[in-house]
């Protein structure tokens, strides 16, 4: 607050005569109040510092969790695509599945689609192979696996894009589709059980795919895992053949239809 002060001054003009001056004197901020503003000011832009700031992060961690569901749900949808692609009904197809644990802990699996046809001589010849597979990822400081994809076969499969590359990447067939996977896996399902391990000749009724972009923890078997709830998971049915059963289970309500009569 501003301090007024009305001061008199003593003049003397030409004639010699003496006047009196009255004027209003304005002081300065002291330094107290000077202090005390900038305290204030300081504490305001600190408050709305942490708000801007909270806020941030919590967008930032909601974009985080949206980009890793659709980058997940994306991956999915193009394995499910290649299955549905190469895998048609009395083709010579076979599907191979593998999941272990790498030395670092992280769960990984390889998924094998090989498609193969007979030529004029009767034997048989590798048509299409799609592989999918994890491997730790050694080029970057995140701990994590790199998922990659890898098609061969007689023809082309994008003849814009593989007609130029080169030599060198023409014998390069893996290549990295996403970085940061904590967790992949592909499995078989046996009626409740998920079998790891898929050999057979003959196609399986179904895989169940699942992956994960979320930080992993350290198992009780020294193995890492994610919570389920980071988990995303899809079926994919591959036998489109096969027998359903279905089972209609009856209620505790009602009542048998010999009891009704």
């Amino acid at each position: 607050m501003k301090n007024i002060s009305y001061k008199i001054r003593n003049t003397m003009d030409t004639t010699g005569n003496r006047q009196y001056a009255i004027w209003k004197h304005n002081s300065a901020f002291s330094l107290a109040e000077v202090i005390a503003s900038l305290m204030i000011t300081a504490m305001v832009l600190v408050a709305v510092l942490t708000i801007y700031s909270r806020a941030q992060n919590s967008a930032a961690a909601i974009t985080r969790k949206l980009d890793s569901s659709r980058l997940a749900c994306e991956v999915l949808q193009r394995i499910a695509e290649d299955v549905d692609k190469i895998i048609a009904v009395g083709s010579d197809t076979t599907v191979t599945i593998q999941n272990r644990f790498d030395t670092n802990g992280y769960p990984t699996a390889r998924l094998t689609i090989l498609k193969t046809i007979y030529d004029p001589r009767n034997q048989q010849q590798p048509f299409e192979e799609i592989i999918w597979q994890t491997g730790y990822d050694y080029e970057s400081d995140a701990n994590g696996l790199v998922l990659y994809r890898s098609y061969t076969g007689i023809g082309l499969e994008d003849r814009l894009l593989d007609e130029q590359r080169t030599d060198l990447e023409k014998d390069i067939s893996f290549v990295p589709i996403c970085s940061g996977v904590t967790c992949f896996k592909v499995q078989v399902p046996r009626g409740k059980v998920l079998q790891d391990e898929w050999t057979s000749s003959t196609l399986p009724p179904g895989i169940v795919v699942t992956i994960s972009f979320a930080v992993p923890f350290r198992t009780l078997t020294n193995t890492l895992d994610v919570p389920d709830a980071e988990k995303t998971t899809r079926t994919i049915a591959v036998d489109r053949t096969r027998t359903i059963n279905f089972e209609i289970t009856e209620t505790e309500d009602e009542e048998p239809p010999d009891k009704k009569a």
